[in-house]
């Protein structure tokens, strides 16, 4: 069996050899046809695009990419030309929760917000959305949900998560009462619940707290330009970014006007991606009929390391914004070689 896989796709490679008899690691957007033509399988991030142009003619079985989010997968293609695909929902969502924790202590900190007297708006609960809530409320905020969506399903969806029909608020209510808003919904172009733009210039102009605005979804849910132009007009006190329209060619002058700016790492833990693996190895053994080689486990943590219980021991945000804007044109390389962070001790 041979399989080709993103190189940037770290603790994978020592499963892989025990279960292929030739593993190919390249460059995500580098990927080629000719590379994956007589590959059975291709473990991918966002960067490969998997389409017919990839993919048509080879001998490829099973795409798997290591990533929450597919809208780098054609999935009508998929299913036309018979290839399975997998995604890792949920993989890095305690990840993505530790960088809001810490962005919220931040702001707390550095910017003079009292969590305890302020009301933090999701927008998207699903895997990285509830874990969000969970922290949120753990620092004394108060919360209001927005997920549509999510609101319809909620009479099924049973005690364990804690939502019913009354969890649920609409975007008026989230634009009209929040001191912090922080999205956390996949992008999608059209159709009722589309989030391409969800945050415009309508959206910017309705608010009525003027409060933070948080991105760790996709780029495209916010309206780049919108936000800074909201910036300059005082209808948005701050910014969070971890993902932008147009990456990783930013707007550089609303980078530089953001409170913290990152090169779409927020869920780039050791212990997300350690669980992307997992899924990933899980998937391939079930499809080929592969005796699974035992799970990956995340590296220690740095000798040295401070315990004081405070979530910003084991990760600043801040430290990577100030890295960002120092060098914009280095995005890419700071998102491939990122030092994986733990999140717990």
């Amino acid at each position: 069996m041979k399989i080709v896989v993103d190189d940037k796709i770290p603790y994978i490679r020592e499963k892989l050899d025990m279960l292929a008899d030739e593993v190919v690691y390249l460059g995500g957007a580098a990927i080629t046809a000719a590379d994956v033509k007589d590959a059975d399988a291709l473990i991918v991030r966002t960067r490969t695009h998997c389409d017919e142009a990839l993919l048509g003619g080879s001998k490829v079985q099973l795409v798997a990419t290591a990533t929450i989010g597919f809208d780098h997968i054609d999935t009508d293609y998929m299913q036309q030309a018979g290839i399975a695909w997998t995604n890792c929902p949920g993989c890095n969502a305690a990840s993505v929760a530790q960088y809001l924790e810490c962005t919220l202590l931040l702001l707390e900190r550095e910017r003079g917000l009292k969590l305890k007297d302020a009301t933090i708006g999701i927008v998207g609960c699903g895997h990285v959305g509830s874990r969000v809530k969970t922290v949120a409320q753990r620092l004394g905020m108060h919360v209001l949900v927005c997920d549509p969506p999510l609101a319809i399903l909620s009479p099924k969806l049973g005690d364990d998560r804690g939502l019913n029909e009354q969890s649920f608020v609409s975007l008026d209510e989230i634009e009209r009462c929040c001191d912090v808003i922080t999205f956390h919904v996949p992008l999608t172009r059209e159709g009722e619940y589309a989030t391409w733009h969800l945050a415009d210039e309508a959206f910017f102009q309705r608010l009525v707290r003027v409060p933070y605005i948080i991105n760790t979804s996709r780029g495209e849910v916010v309206d780049n330009q919108a936000l800074l132009r909201a910036l300059q007009q005082g209808l948005v006190r701050d910014a969070v970014l971890d993902v932008w329209e147009n990456e990783p060619h930013l707007n550089l002058d609303l980078l530089e006007r953001i409170f913290i700016g990152t090169p779409h790492i927020a869920g780039y833990s050791a212990d997300g991606k350690v669980n992307a693996d997992n899924m990933v190895i899980d998937v391939l053994c079930r499809h080929f009929h592969l005796p699974n080689p035992g799970r990956i486990m995340p590296p220690p943590l740095p000798d040295g390391t401070p315990d004081t219980g405070c979530a910003l021991d084991l990760y600043n945000p801040l430290i990577d914004s100030q890295k960002l804007k120092a060098d914009p044109s280095q995005f890419e390389a700071f998102r491939n070689h990122y030092p994986l962070r733990r999140e717990q001790r």
